[in-house]
């Protein structure tokens, strides 16, 4: 492993690993995750987790917190958080440390949150149990939190639970939680991924004034290398459950010696090449398309507003055309992908090759679904845990009664797999045994086994890093190319929506402000909203690139 780091000799770590090993299972089926890790944290910096899905990142961290499933074995090494021996330490222990010491925002907050109580339970919770603050103080502080992190409307949302709210308001929930109690020790997995630009832009600054004002450090997990270059001071790079380089941020971006590292600093994504002119049939439309839902008081229940989740969208997509949707979390990109599979209801015209289907009934839209597909933000969530991933991506074909039988199935199973970048043998595990980037991956493959005309991507590539991106957006291109696909691609990353979309639809708060050539609207936004949106996500570009430059 190559070390660049400049060290800090007179300094205690808050959190020390050494020689961390980490398997799981034994005997022969054993599969170790991390192999030989060492690193220090200390108080007032930030350490950033560098490397592709499956590269142990998350393992070590949960392996600091002793959060790691039964099967888990540490044959070697040491964790030290804030003076405890954390490996083999008593539960209660552990509870005061994850408590007072440590805090962790998870990767996926859908799955961490307890889907039956409330945003004010949640955050508060731990100030109840470990502040023993009264229940008007918890408020106080729950609405202060719920501020920082800049969740829109944060008194009104005390009550929803988290399936009311877009997956980047979950995730800020989850940041509340973890900053609730000031911890010493901040451990973040990708607690960005599901935020947009804006957000994004926003959650960095406030943890960079929190780092600052509490001395509080900082173990950054990420595969976004354009955060790391703005927030960490040191980083570490993982491969195959082993530290493959480490050391300044600086040095590491400009000097990296390792082909792993240098490979990772150069994976983006890469901006498509103008299309020729869009067919002019029409695979899916939309007038005046308005998703209201009621806001309701009293203890008749009488709707006193609305919530105007998407209100007045119109837009036209063709065959082998991509409409990019981009804007902040809450302005409608999800509800508006949902609505035009009539997954929820709306008013206005929706067409679907060539006829109207808004005013269809469930079981005559049915038969469309096969052709209208789409990739949920979340796979973790969306994926059933009880079935392996043959089955998942197999009930699609058995649904929808495509007379094959099970040998052709898994041969097509087997098929779509390796078209989304991973092995055929991959069939017979289940989601848990994957990372995030991966089910992610499964998810897509799951939607394509059918060959659809219209796939509705939300947040697609949000879990995946950077290298793992630049693969599935050419792999998206090829697929269209192929298959004359259309995409709905909803994202808040800017870089991958130029590298696929030719048309962008800009939503603010439900409406439309902007909507155009993907090239003109970059290249020379006319709407405030939309330059805002640009302009955060270039702060970050230019604070990459800046230390990579010579």
């Amino acid at each position: 492993m190559t070390d660049t780091s400049q060290g800090k000799p007179d300094s205690v770590p808050v959190l020390s690993v050494k020689d961390l090993h980490v398997t799981f299972g034994e005997g022969d089926v054993a599969v170790q995750a991390v192999r030989g890790v060492s690193f220090d944290l200390f108080r007032g910096e930030t350490l950033a987790l560098v490397g592709e899905s499956g590269s142990g990142k998350s393992v070590t961290a949960l392996a600091a917190l002793q959060l790691l499933a039964p099967t888990a074995h540490f044959p070697t090494g040491e964790i030290t958080m804030c003076g405890t021996s954390v490996i083999g330490a008593p539960e209660e222990t552990m509870r005061n440390v994850r408590g007072d010491a440590v805090g962790i925002i998870f990767q996926e907050p859908m799955t961490s949150l307890n889907p039956l109580h409330s945003v004010e339970k949640q955050v508060g919770e731990v100030l109840e149990v470990h502040r023993g603050m009264d229940r008007e103080a918890v408020r106080t502080r729950v609405l202060e939190l719920l501020e920082l992190v800049g969740l829109r409307d944060a008194e009104r949302r005390l009550t929803a639970l988290p399936h009311e709210l877009s997956g980047g308001q979950r995730q800020r929930v989850m940041i509340a939680m973890a900053l609730a109690l000031e911890p010493d020790v901040l451990i973040a997995d990708e607690p960005t991924t599901a935020l947009d630009v804006t957000i994004q832009a926003q959650i960095l600054a406030l943890l960079e004034d929190l780092q600052a004002r509490l001395g509080m450090a900082v173990l950054f997990i990420t595969h976004d290398l354009s955060i790391v270059s703005r927030i960490a001071d040191r980083v570490c790079v993982m491969k195959d459950g082993e530290l493959v380089e480490q050391g300044a941020v600086d040095v590491i971006f400009k000097q990296a010696t390792h082909p792993y590292t240098q490979r990772l600093l150069a994976a983006q994504p890469r901006i498509g090449v103008p299309r020729e002119v869009v067919p002019p049939e029409e695979l899916v439309g939309t007038e005046n398309l308005k998703v209201w839902f009621p806001i309701k008081k009293g203890i008749v229940r009488r709707t006193v507003d609305h919530v105007k989740a998407v209100d007045g969208v119109t837009f036209s997509l063709h065959p082998g055309q991509t409409l990019g949707v981009v804007g902040e979390s809450g302005s409608g990109k999800t509800t508006l992908g949902l609505a035009l599979l009539r997954l929820i209801d709306s008013d206005g015209e929706i067409r679907f090759d060539g006829q109207r289907i808004d005013d269809l009934s469930r079981n005559e839209v049915r038969p469309l679904r096969r052709r209208m597909q789409i990739v949920f933000q979340d796979p973790y969530g969306s994926l059933s845990p009880r079935l392996s991933v043959e089955q998942i991506i197999d009930e699609g074909l058995v649904v929808h009664d495509m007379e094959l039988n099970r040998a052709n199935r898994r041969a097509r199973v087997a098929d779509v797999l390796t078209d989304v970048g991973l092995s055929s043998d991959s069939m017979d595990r289940y989601p848990h045994e994957f990372s995030g980037g991966q089910r992610q991956r499964i998810a897509l493959a799951r939607a394509l086994v059918l060959q659809p005309r219209l796939l509705i991507l939300d947040e697609p590539t949000s879990a995946l890093d950077v290298s793992v991106q630049a693969q599935m957006v050419d792999l998206l291109h090829e697929l269209q190319d192929r298959h004359g696909l259309a995409y709905l691609f909803i994202s808040h990353d800017l870089r991958v929506v130029r590298a696929l979309a030719d048309d962008i639809l800009v939503m603010k708060a439900g409406r439309v402000v902007e909507h155009g050539v993907a090239q003109d609207v970059f290249d020379n936004p006319k709407e405030p909203y939309t330059q805002a949106l640009l302009a955060a996500a270039l702060d970050l570009k230019v604070a990459h690139a800046q230390l990579v430059a010579d």
